[in-house]
């Protein structure tokens, strides 16, 4: 099957904006169990009433991984990425409760060429937004990119 996206095809400065998904019960609960991250901030109703959000957080993680994933599901990238590479300045700026609905921004940070005209390593920031357009999440994700090489 022939390449579809090249990095070549993101452009510095260029942005987009994923759909959003509505943080539910389940996400928090399976996340915990797949994790083992049973903290009761997350988990205990009783406990988190009493701490200054006064309701149970999603975990910061999981928000990550939801980051990744709506970017993914988007199709922006297509078929461009070789590989992660990994992730710089990650900051938690706001909670998100169960109930909040999350969506990302991307910008493309930076882009890079590496000794094979064919490869190329990009630095996407992704900040993701609750439904009041608060930044509750950011990061730069770091990737190699199949380049054009020409």
């Amino acid at each position: 099957m022939a390449q579809q996206k090249y990095g070549d095809d993101f452009k510095l400065g260029e942005t987009f904006t994923t759909a959003g998904v509505t943080v539910t019960e389940t996400h928090v609960v399976s996340w915990a169990g797949l994790t083992g991250d049973f903290y009761p901030l997350h988990m205990d109703e009783e406990y988190a009433a009493q701490t200054q959000f006064g309701t149970r957080l999603a975990h910061g993680p999981m928000i990550f991984g939801l980051a990744v994933g709506l970017v993914a599901l988007s199709g922006f990238g297509g078929d461009a990425a070789i590989a992660w590479l990994g992730v710089d300045d990650m900051r938690m700026k706001a909670p998100v409760k169960i109930g909040d609905t999350v969506r990302v921004t991307v910008e493309v940070k930076e882009r890079k060429p590496t000794s094979n005209p064919k490869k190329g390593i990009q630095t996407w920031r992704y900040t993701v937004k609750n439904q009041r357009q608060e930044d509750v999440l950011s990061f730069d994700y770091k990737m190699m990119f199949h380049m054009r090489g020409v």
